[in-house]
């Protein structure tokens, strides 16, 4: 089975490295291996895994796998509100909160900002409802949100990979008001290039929630969660009214995780470094609140 590595640009540093995949193996055979098609289906199209991952990562018997997951993932806990000793669950660890410090933006107006930690590949403008993720297939804003694309049409698209040894809470990149939210059920594939490699369409298939955001400033840009294998639930803990940029939107709970922004034509401009390392196919590891693109209405 070959092995092709998953590169990414550290922003801070601007050096490329390797990923560290929790579980690679198993995703490879998943994904990669034919004589597993069985086995993607049943874990990845049910959501009965998934499920039972939830349910033992929320009970105390699960703390033992947190300090383990913090070295193999190298996790910086001095970014952290608790210490490792008082989260009673591991999902209780993987949704922790960090210290405010810990993750400064920039409150301009005309500054939109990265949702989440994570590994930012954008598309400057949609080829008519078309986007192609890192070594994947060509996927479909008509697929990924249904009835809400049009407006869309010929916009801007930024995707925001999180992995295991993220922040995996996700906040509002530019200030507004809630005007709809859609759950929409679906499989959990993984998120991870490996999968997008293989051909399934993750984010016109997998769990999700799409939120259209009314702002004074950018228009109007859709928040979708996407949901992957692992993921015990997505949890919005703010779900209507009006809201200031870097705002808690929700958490992730155990899993590879995704956040997508779709916003409408001619609204903004992403970074210039977010636009020619998405060129050459890589992703850039971004954290939350550093700035993701411009306002140029």
């Amino acid at each position: 089975m070959m092995r092709d590595p998953i590169l990414v640009v550290d922003r801070d540093t601007g050096e490329t490295f390797e990923e560290v995949v929790l579980g690679e193996k198993w995703i490879r055979w998943a994904y990669q291996d034919s004589s597993a098609s069985l086995l993607e289906h049943v874990l990845f199209r049910s959501s009965l895994i998934s499920k039972g991952f939830g349910h033992w990562y929320d009970s105390r018997w699960s703390r033992s796998k947190i300090q383990a997951v913090i070295e193999e993932l190298s996790i910086d806990m001095s970014e952290a509100q608790r210490a490792v000793s008082d989260y009673t669950s591991f999902n209780d660890f993987f949704a922790r909160h960090l210290k405010p410090e810990a993750r400064p933006y920039d409150a301009a107006t005309d500054v939109v900002v990265s949702p989440a930690d994570g590994r930012v590949l954008v598309f400057p403008k949609l080829d008519r409802d078309v986007f192609i993720p890192v070594k994947g297939y060509p996927m479909s804003i008509a697929s990924m949100l249904p009835g809400q694309y049009d407006r869309f049409l010929g916009g801007a698209l930024a995707i925001v990979r999180l992995c295991p040894a993220d922040y995996h809470r996700y906040h509002f990149p530019a200030s507004g008001r809630i005007t709809e939210s859609r759950d929409i059920p679906g499989a959990l594939h993984s998120v991870n290039p490996i999968a997008l490699g293989a051909g399934p369409d993750v984010f016109g298939e997998n769990k999700r929630c799409n939120t259209l955001i009314e702002t004074p400033n950018l228009g109007t840009y859709c928040f979708s969660e996407i949901g992957a294998f692992g993921v015990g639930s997505i949890v919005n803990t703010k779900t209507s009214g009006t809201f200031a940029k870097m705002e808690e939107k929700g958490f992730f709970k155990f899993g590879g995780s995704t956040v997508v922004v779709v916003f409408e034509p001619g609204q903004i401009a992403f970074s210039e470094d977010l636009v020619a390392n998405s060129a050459q196919g890589r992703e850039t590891l971004v954290k939350v609140g550093q700035p993701m693109a411009t306002v140029l209405t």
